[in-house]
């Protein structure tokens, strides 16, 4: 990445967005990384907000205080800057690595059977490849918490449900194309539902709210039952999930 290869448009009086690629990937994130932190040390005050995405960062600054000029100059020093560096992102961030432990099972996973069949395999290998991928944190959206991992192996990828759900329990582990997720909340949602976890995604009173941020890479691991009771999985808030 050069700081001629990234777009930058005016995303509102006092925002703009950068466009880093037209797909997301782990090269692109890792560049995002690396060219977030640099925004963020050099605007200092200035910025009140920069929310990553899969492929651009959304820079909101204070207006009282600088300009587009000003900030876009920050922004190219910092894709440079990115680029120059022999690695893509600082590597005491880069190198988390969260594990999120998940109960998979027909009881939690609603849809794990007819995945499994669609691909052609048996339930126990398509927990099998789902935990044994590592994924990156490629986006946070659409709630708090939500984090879009990637990429999923293509043999247990899954299209969306023709019908979204109106009801998807906190703490479910979802499979959408070649993307993953654990929801953070009861909400809507129309991904593939293969287990659940027990760990929370979100907690604005705790430090960190979030266990996982962009740039972040995530690994699953299986448990038992029991294991995802003992960790503080409810069952219940299943309901009438089908």
């Amino acid at each position: 990445m050069t700081n001629q290869s990234i777009k930058i448009s005016v995303a509102g009086e006092n925002a703009l967005i950068v466009y880093f690629s037209d797909h997301g990937d782990a090269a692109v994130a890792a560049q995002i990384q690396a060219c977030s932190l640099g925004i963020r040390l050099a605007l200092g005050p200035k910025l009140i907000d920069l929310v990553a995405s899969y492929a651009s960062i959304l820079v909101i600054y204070d207006d009282l205080l600088t300009d587009h000029f000003a900030v876009s100059k920050v922004i190219r020093a910092a894709a440079t800057e990115t680029f120059n560096q022999s690695t893509a992102t600082p590597t005491n961030h880069t190198e988390n690595l969260i594990t999120l432990p998940v109960y998979y099972s027909l009881e939690t996973g609603p849809d794990l059977a007819a995945l499994a069949e669609n691909a052609g395999l048996t339930t126990d290998q398509v927990i099998d490849i789902h935990q044994s991928t590592e994924y990156r944190v490629y986006a946070i959206g659409f709630a708090p918490g939500f984090a879009y991992l990637g990429e999923v192996d293509e043999r247990i990828a899954a299209s969306r449900l023709a019908t979204p759900r109106l009801k998807v329990p906190r703490g479910a582990v979802a499979i959408a194309d070649r993307q993953t997720a654990v929801y953070p909340a009861e909400s809507p949602g129309g991904w593939n539902l293969i287990g659940l976890c027990p760990t929370p995604m979100f907690d604005a009173k705790a430090d960190p709210i979030m266990p996982v941020s962009t740039g972040d890479r995530v690994s699953f691991k299986a448990i038992s039952k029991q294991d995802f009771i003992d960790l503080g999985g409810k069952l219940d808030i299943l309901g009438e999930l089908k």
